[in-house]
């Protein structure tokens, strides 16, 4: 069958193929390199990679690139571009100084930890249970899917510093497959799950797995769960948030057809057999706007049991910057078999202070009051925002809410300071 297919695209003129790969992500285009000698030529093309640059980190930076080539002789479009993005395995903490929720004297202070281990990878998912790290799969420089399970122990030593020694989980011989993209979250300080992701073959995943790691981290098993329909579809690049107790939310993503997604469902694992649910609802029933379609984005559980979605990009990749909160009482209510919404499930947010950039694929995380939510880094469309030249975003931005109710507007801090390379995974 493999063999039929790779003869079909074979009598595909060059240009046919070379407008498919650049509607391709770059790691796709290194797996179909892989496939044969005469594919291999074709994702080669330098006019490829260049228009692949132009695309990933925009006009200015690509012309910059290309000035660069210039001197340096020629070199390969295909060689910047993985230089540029290779996936880096450096680690970094940011120690966030007295008065943090004090807008005026927040302090961040970063310091890169020593690594090695784990390798250098992107896609990948990374939790925090307890006083430790897991990290889970990913994909490497080679488009290599991976699934190895670590444990990065959080050592706090004195005068603010901390190290984190690494070790691979033993899981036994029971794992779910490799995989990049996918979401996961942490439930109860005891588990890890994971869903989906895009595989070996490139194909977007719909498995749920538990990670049972109720012994202490010492070493975990892997449960396959939750694979009665109905089923989330496949998809990668969504977000899965634990909101207390045994139960996640997932949300959106990229589905098998590279549609992108806005469906929501729940998962609750306390059941023997947990299933998921899909929370359908009449559109003509749900009052106020909904969020678009995207992936992604960054899904974050914060005070008053609400979750704060922000950015993430649509069918187009084309980024956003707006933020919703997903109200959990009211989903919680319509989940148990409420006929109408009495109140909005979603409610769109303004923003007071300095608005974060259109972006996606970046990184958030909340503090323990739940009031603090700390965005950094990810992809920005350089033709939306022309002066960042390379297309990144360095920034670290702050978002305020110490509301029980979340009003219609939050504020932000910006926070210029020394902080790790750019990074993002665009898939």
């Amino acid at each position: 069958m493999e063999e039929e297919e790779a003869a079909a695209v074979a009598r595909l003129g060059c240009d046919q193929v070379l407008s498919i790969l650049h509607l391709l992500p770059a790691e796709s285009v290194l797996s179909f390199a892989a496939a044969c000698r005469a594919f291999h030529a074709w994702a080669s093309s330098d006019a490829l990679w260049e228009a692949l640059c132009r695309r990933d980190w925009g006009a200015r930076a690509a012309a910059a690139l290309a000035e660069r080539r210039r001197r340096a002789g020629g070199v390969p479009w295909r060689r910047i571009y993985a230089e540029l993005g290779r996936h880096l395995d450096d680690i970094w903490v940011a120690y966030v100084g007295n008065g943090a929720g004090n807008r005026s004297s927040a302090v961040f202070n970063w310091q890169q930890l020593d690594s090695g281990t784990p390798s250098g990878r992107f896609g990948h998912s990374c939790s925090i249970i307890g006083d430790a790290l897991v990290l889970f799969g990913g994909i490497n420089d080679q488009g290599q899917r991976l699934n190895d399970t670590w444990i990065g122990q959080i050592i706090c030593e004195e005068s603010r510093r901390m190290k984190i020694l690494w070790r691979l989980l033993e899981v036994g011989p029971r794992a779910p497959s490799p995989r990049g993209a996918h979401a996961a979250c942490c439930v109860d300080d005891k588990f890890i799950v994971i869903h989906g992701g895009i595989g070996q073959s490139g194909s977007r995943l719909e498995d749920t797995w538990l990670l049972d790691l109720s012994n202490g981290l010492r070493s975990g098993i892997w449960h396959q769960i939750g694979d009665t329909e109905p089923l989330p579809s496949s998809r990668s690049g969504h977000t899965l948030t634990w909101i207390g107790g045994s139960r996640m939310v997932l949300f959106g993503g990229r589905g098998s057809e590279f549609d992108v997604l806005n469906d929501v469902w729940l998962l609750d694992i306390s059941e023997r057999y947990p299933k998921w649910k899909e929370l359908k609802y009449d559109l003509s029933n749900v009052l106020g706007e909904m969020p678009f379609p995207r992936v992604g984005h960054s899904a974050t559980l914060v005070f008053g049991g609400k979750i704060l979605v922000y950015g993430g990009e649509d069918s187009q990749r084309r980024r956003k910057d707006d933020f919703w909160i997903l109200d959990l009482p009211v989903l919680l209510q319509f989940e148990s078999g409420s006929k109408k919404m009495t109140k909005r499930m979603w409610k769109k947010l303004r923003i007071d202070g300095q608005c974060p950039n259109y972006r996606s694929f970046h990184g958030a995380c909340v503090d323990t009051s739940g009031c603090h939510v700390y965005i950094f880094g990810g992809m920005v469309d350089g033709l939306v925002h022309p002066a960042e030249a390379s297309g990144f975003s360095f920034d670290i931005m702050l978002l305020d809410n110490r509301s029980e109710d979340l009003p219609e507007n939050i504020s932000t801090n910006h926070y210029h300071v020394d902080i790790p390379p750019r990074r993002h995974w665009p898939l």
